[in-house]
């Protein structure tokens, strides 16, 4: 288990975020960002992680049981919506380097997340 930050949990390239129900006194979760809905719930704060795991592994199981692909949080693939000023601009920085607009945008948000980073 590699836990990011104080409340995201991340197991197996998937994550979650708990959530307190005041009304049932339980912890809730599911897996984010996919489709597919996999919850898990605890009494106890103790418990999250590991309930979060069991179900990560449930739908991986599942999924090989039925032969289904499980989904993936992150396909590399998202779309954006920029001026077009901008996206002139990015597609003539990107020709004048002899590369794609999609490598060049990737290089950009890399600089940025490592300018952050440190």
């Amino acid at each position: 288990m590699n836990i990011k930050t104080k409340n995201v949990i991340e197991y197996k390239g998937y994550h979650t975020l708990p959530v307190f129900d005041s009304e049932d006194c339980v912890l809730r979760g599911k897996i984010e960002g996919i489709k597919d809905l996999v919850t898990y719930e605890c009494e106890s704060a103790s418990q999250v992680a590991q309930e979060f795991e069991n179900a990560v592994d449930e739908y991986l199981a599942f999924c090989e049981e039925v032969g289904k692909n499980p989904e993936k949080e992150y396909n590399g693939s998202f779309n954006i919506r920029i001026s077009s000023d901008l996206h002139r601009r990015m597609a003539n920085a990107a020709s004048k380097r002899d590369v794609s607009l999609n490598s060049l945008i990737g290089e950009a948000i890399q600089e940025y997340l490592d300018s952050i980073d440190e």
